[in-house]
């Protein structure tokens, strides 16, 4: 029996104090740049593991689930025609969870040469504007966005306690 992905997903923006962002390119799409992404497990995997598993599949480094971030931000879109196929009948749209990662600084990633063929480092805008993806695109304008509204801080605190 085919094994369904779950149409509820994580991005995790990768990101060093600086804001500069690791972007990955798509091997079945050249072209198509994006932070890392993927489906849990599972409906009852913590969306933390889900992160964690896929940081270290798509890049090779190993973090525990109490090192990402969670946002609290999700969107959910509809899922591009090409990929639809990996989902059960009738599913057309996906929940994505976003998450932030930082590191000390930029690092070369181990890609999965099944999922992605190079990746680089930018700067927060120059990674926003080359994202195929908007919800992609709109994660990491959010990263600038929150790091600012802590004070520049390299550790952006959850919105819920910036805002005012």
């Amino acid at each position: 029996m085919r094994q369904y992905k779950l149409p509820e997903s994580v991005l995790v923006v990768i990101h060093t104090p600086m804001l500069d962002v690791l972007l990955l390119e798509r091997a079945d799409f050249p072209g198509f740049w994006q932070s890392v992404t993927g489906s849990r497990a599972t409906a009852d995997e913590p969306l933390a593991d889900t992160c964690a598993r896929e940081v270290q599949e798509e890049t090779g480094l190993a973090r525990p689930a109490g090192d990402f971030t969670d946002w609290n931000y999700t969107n959910r879109y509809s899922i591009y025609p090409q990929w639809r196929r990996r989902y059960a009948p009738g599913v057309t749209h996906n929940v994505e969870h976003l998450f932030g990662l930082r590191v000390a600084g930029r690092f070369a990633p181990q890609l999965a040469p099944r999922e992605h063929r190079r990746w680089q480092w930018l700067n927060w805008r120059d990674a926003a504007d080359v994202c195929f993806s908007w919800t992609n695109a709109q994660a990491i304008r959010l990263l600038a966005y929150r790091a600012a509204r802590a004070g520049g801080s390299a550790e952006p605190r959850p919105l819920e306690q910036t805002a005012r």
